[in-house]
């Protein structure tokens, strides 16, 4: 078996480490070795954050290289820009169309790059492009994300679904777990 590589990236308080832990106890429970890293970046709102997850018989590492992510999920799309060098040839990136301005572009030092997921589908890339957030409201919660973004790239791993709904049942806390499940359906869905 070989190891798969997933990149989860996104700006800080936007739930890449729900993303992960749900994901890494997944697959745990599916049999795979699971390296998950710890999430790199800055933890607060508004800061870069990357997060990896490998998986298969035997990971040694949970580190991911550039030009080895087979599949990278974003939270936002300058950061599927900022990562996407991190994909292979053959690879995706699931990603949700939100843009959340980065420090320079809110003092005025920088501007948000028009068309980023164009000039990302120019270079040849495999995007999915979904409105996280609005999916994630229409679940009850705009911290709902995450979730969302994962119901979509749930269909890239050979996982049935109901072992997906019982990993956000295990992972997630009871009063949230319901929405959740509404958040992953509306992104396995779209």
């Amino acid at each position: 078996m070989k190891t798969t590589s997933v990149m989860i990236v996104g700006v800080g308080g936007q739930g890449s480490l729900l993303a992960s832990k749900l994901l890494g106890r997944l697959l745990m429970d599916e049999g795979h070795d699971v390296k998950v890293s710890e999430v790199h970046g800055m933890s607060q709102r508004g800061g870069s954050v990357v997060t990896y997850v490998r998986f298969g018989e035997k990971v040694y590492s949970p580190i991911i290289a550039e030009g080895e992510a087979d599949i990278i999920i974003s939270f936002e799309k300058l950061e599927a820009a900022r990562y996407a060098s991190y994909l292979k040839k053959d690879g995706l990136i699931v990603v949700n169309t939100q843009q959340i301005d980065p420090m320079p572009v809110i003092i005025g030092n920088a501007e948000y790059p028009e068309n980023v997921l164009d000039e990302l589908k120019d270079k040849g890339l495999n995007i999915w492009a979904l409105d996280a957030l609005a999916l994630a409201e229409q679940a009850g919660s705009s911290k709902a994300v995450n979730i969302v973004l994962m119901g979509k790239a749930a269909k890239q791993f050979d996982i049935p679904y109901e072992r997906w709904i019982k990993a956000i049942e295990n992972t997630v806390a009871p009063k949230f777990v319901e929405m959740n499940k509404k958040a992953f359906d509306l992104g396995y869905n779209n």
